[in-house]
């Protein structure tokens, strides 16, 4: 009923920029917080960047000053601004959101099958 598609992935140079695109869609009445988590191979999960439905942003340490998420509410959509990417950027990018599908209704985390991010010259 509800499904989160990334886009925006890709190969680029190290210094370089993409931004990440997270749709929501389906049977949606709300969208609480979203985040952006990214697993290179080898590693486990790990938590990039946050916002909630009030707009605050949290990061990770690695991406401060380098990483800018936001949100679209009009279009059910998060982005992920990355600028000065290193070659440890390099991993799979999922989105993660908290989705009310009713008014009043119980909220579910929905993960996105993810989008390749490669970092190399």
């Amino acid at each position: 009923q509800v499904q989160l598609v990334e886009s925006g992935g890709g190969l680029v140079q190290p210094g370089g920029s993409l931004r990440l695109s997270c749709a929501a869609s389906g049977s949606i009445f709300s969208i609480n917080a979203v985040a952006w988590y990214r697993q290179a191979p080898g590693k486990q999960r790990e938590l990039v960047a946050v916002i909630t439905s009030g707009v605050s942003t949290n990061y990770a340490d690695s991406v401060k000053g380098r990483f800018t998420i936001s949100r679209d509410n009009a279009k059910n959509t998060v982005y992920l601004q990355m600028n000065s990417l290193k070659s440890e950027d390099t991993a799979v990018y999922y989105c993660n959101a908290d989705i009310r599908t009713s008014s009043g209704g119980p909220h579910y985390k929905y993960w996105g099958q993810g989008t390749q991010v490669t970092v190399s010259s």
